[in-house]
């Protein structure tokens, strides 16, 4: 009985340490959210106050005029909306595809393999190294500052994510399925149409948010490829309240806040399927 007692104890102290453990990593994760959005509607002298102020704070909301009044951040969040809801359709268009491919056709030899490692390795390239060959490239096209540029950048490396995410989710699926939808008449572009296309819907909306999150975040590209506010896209906008001779934290904190929401409100309505999808596809060779 002595042994019975202590070994529920052992499994009650581990599940103690369990949740407290889950609420430390809940505290990390939300409290950088909560810090940006208290400090939006805080008076500049709270900001810097010392020590720091967390709750009684006369709130304002100045901020938000002068970063979606006095400037054009919505230009710059409907840029980076156009920009990331279109770089992840094509994304995952051709990366679907792909990824298919890789997963169900034959190829001779080891051609699979050094296929799909090329592919990734593209994504191993930092972005910084493609910066002034994409500079010159879309400047001969007569592309720089347009919406396109800044797709089709980031689509190019957006891809090999997708298309291994994708391929590791197909490979997860039955062929025998679409084995037997071709023996009853159906043809390969049909049997991925219509089984197992529907099949990997998690692991779609898994790789959706992650490319949307990629897209809509980054900086460097768009940095260097838009210079005017009919394509320059939010992370880009928000940095410019870094002046050379000030920072405008209330506005950055403001316009950063805002910033979040799409992808939060994304990520509930896709919730079912993103657990689902998260579980299903590890990358594989």
């Amino acid at each position: 009985m002595a042994t019975r007692a202590r070994h529920r104890i052992g499994e009650e102290m581990l599940r103690m340490l369990a949740y407290l453990g889950m609420a430390f990593a809940l505290f990390i994760t939300i409290f950088p959210v909560y810090w940006l959005a208290q400090n939006s509607f805080k008076l500049d002298i709270d900001i810097f106050a010392v020590p720091p102020v967390w709750f009684d704070f006369p709130p304002t909301l100045k901020h938000y005029e002068a970063a979606f009044i006095g400037q054009p951040f919505l230009i710059y969040a409907l840029n980076s909306l156009i920009i990331a809801v279109a770089t992840t359709i094509v994304s995952l268009v051709f990366g679907t595809m792909a990824g298919y491919a890789l997963a169900r056709f034959q190829y001779p030899g080891r051609w699979r393999y050094q296929i799909s490692f090329w592919i990734l390795s593209t994504r191993m390239m930092p972005p910084i190294v493609t910066i002034i060959p994409l500079f010159i490239f879309f400047n001969f096209f007569n592309l720089l500052n347009t919406k396109l540029a800044v797709v089709v950048a980031y689509t190019a490396f957006n891809l090999p994510f997708v298309t291994w995410m994708m391929k590791s989710y197909f490979q997860d699926l039955p062929p025998e399925l679409e084995e037997s939808a071709m023996v009853d008449g159906d043809t390969r572009w049909g049997a991925f149409l219509r089984i197992a296309l529907p099949l990997a819907r998690p692991g779609i909306a898994a790789t959706a948010i992650f490319s949307l999150i990629l897209s809509w975040n980054e900086f460097l590209l768009a940095l260097i490829l838009t210079q005017t506010e009919r394509s320059m896209t939010l992370p880009v906008g928000i940095s410019g309240r870094v002046t050379q001779y000030t920072t405008h934290w209330g506005e950055i904190s403001a316009a950063g806040f805002l910033a979040s929401v799409p992808i939060i409100v994304f990520a509930l309505i896709v919730q079912k399927h993103l657990v689902r999808g998260l579980s299903l596809g590890a990358v594989k060779g």
